[in-house]
């Protein structure tokens, strides 16, 4: 029996993510990430599963890790801000979340997340 490929895997776990199943979803996508290290759509989409689960340490590592091969992508830097504000991280949160509402300035919420930690870092 063949074992399953990362982009099998990634629709597994895409597929629980988008049922809102997001503890099953981070099983599948761990694997995939296993098999496919530098697919930032892969991190990514693990990254968004921890965090829905409140694994916020270990989402940020994954956005951290796409921003890094990938630093205008504005939804990696929007979510790693967002997971260092649910670590309680405001200071460190605003760049990202800066970033982010500079590459998008017509995302409300990425406007209101950088808003919010400005408030609370000061």
């Amino acid at each position: 029996m063949d074992q399953p490929g990362a982009y099998e895997l990634f629709r597994q776990g895409t597929e629980l993510l988008e049922a809102g199943d997001h503890h099953a979803a981070t099983v599948p996508l761990a694997r995939a990430r296993e098999l496919a290290p530098d697919k930032d759509s892969v991190r990514e989409a693990y990254g968004r599963a921890l965090f829905l689960a409140q694994r916020f340490s270990e989402a940020a590592a994954e956005f951290e890790a796409v921003v890094e091969h990938a630093p205008t992508n504005d939804y990696a830097l929007f979510c790693l801000g967002r997971c260092l504000q649910q670590l309680g991280q405001h200071a460190e949160a605003l760049h990202p979340l800066v970033l982010a509402a500079n590459l998008q300035p017509d995302r409300a919420d990425y406007a209101k997340y950088r808003d919010q930690a400005r408030r609370r870092a000061a």
